[in-house]
């Protein structure tokens, strides 16, 4: 089914499709790719909104497609064959973040195929936007299946060569509480990124063993004593390389351990935030109120700043290549 959702400042429609497969509803937006809702039996797993404006004022990312290259690039700075680029600053004016201030999660989808379980959408990224070089079509899939999982599977191409990092930013809250810090999670991750007060990896891949990023044998998210301070917005190192089939990566359960959700993945890096920052301002989903840790993110991706750090993942895509990201979130 599809329904208008709103009409962005330009004057571009922006369409809802909705997809039922199972135990699953889907709701999708041509803006920014965004899963608006996730029902599991009829219980919302995502934070979201109601209206197309509480996303262009409010949304950090809520259920979008970040790129053109996720996560963070370091001053905004990067080199590709021999030539000095600059990117959009939009993190604080620090650094780069999540495509710029016009990445692909603020951009108008084309809706180009859909049916009761699945839709296709396509974004053009033209050469220059943001600074990046050349020109990107992008493709995303979503795909409710019959062994109840959203599948996201993510294609692109470029006539040049370009950095390009896609990841599905969705915000998880398994049992609609306050919020999360009673679910448990499971990351199958031996290594993780540090990084500095900007949020930027350090260059050191260091291993979870016996610090607070050890999540390889699951346990809850609530701080234990002496961790009160520490912050969960780091990649973890999945692999050293992208994945040929999807893989295990991590398993989110609720509260009471009646709802799990596991994230398989083909991307080497897995980036957990708890959302320490979230404070929105309007309500979200069924009028629900989303303040600090409402929900998660576990946003498969290469690791951050790659374009910048020759011991981390490939992130560049050359003109005769295809870059595809598989996703798949497991529901039980």
């Amino acid at each position: 089914m599809i329904t208008e959702f709103g009409t962005l400042p330009d004057g571009s429609p922006v369409r809802e499709v909705t997809l039922k497969k199972g135990p699953l509803e889907a709701s999708v937006l041509t803006f920014g790719a965004i899963i608006r809702d996730l029902k599991v039996d009829g219980q919302s797993v995502v934070l979201g909104f109601e209206d197309l404006q509480s996303y262009l004022d409010h949304s950090p990312y809520f259920g979008a497609i970040a790129g053109r290259c996720a996560n963070r690039i370091a001053g905004g700075r990067m080199t590709v064959d021999g030539t000095a680029y600059q990117l959009d600053c939009n993190d604080g004016g620090r650094n780069h973040l999540h495509g710029g201030a016009s990445g692909f999660s603020g951009r108008n989808w084309q809706l180009e195929q859909h049916d009761k379980a699945s839709v296709l959408l396509k974004l053009v990224s033209e050469d220059g936007e943001m600074g990046y070089p050349g020109r990107v079509e992008a493709l995303v899939r979503y795909t409710l299946t019959g062994a109840g999982a959203l599948r996201v599977k993510i294609t692109a191409t470029t006539d040049r060569t370009t950095p390009v990092n896609l990841t599905q930013h969705s915000y998880f809250n398994l049992d609609g509480g306050a919020d999360i810090l009673g679910h448990s999670l499971e990351i199958a991750a031996e290594n993780y990124l540090p990084v500095d007060d900007a949020l930027i990896p350090t260059g050191e891949v260091r291993r979870v063993e016996w610090t607070p990023y050890d999540f390889r044998d699951g346990r809850r998210l609530k701080r234990r004593s002496g961790e009160e301070n520490v912050v969960y917005d780091h990649n973890f190192c999945l692999d050293g390389q992208p994945r040929q089939t999807v893989e295990f990566a991590a398993a989110l359960e609720d509260r009471d351990g009646e709802r799990r959700m596991e994230v398989w993945t083909t991307e080497p890096g897995l980036q957990l935030y708890d959302a320490a920052r979230l404070d929105i301002p309007v309500p979200g989903l069924g009028g629900k109120t989303y303040g600090a840790h409402a929900g998660l993110c576990l946003e498969a991706q290469r690791w951050p700043d790659s374009v910048n750090r020759d011991n981390f993942t490939p992130v560049l895509l050359h003109p005769s290549e295809t870059y595809t990201h598989v996703t798949e979130f497991r529901f039980s």
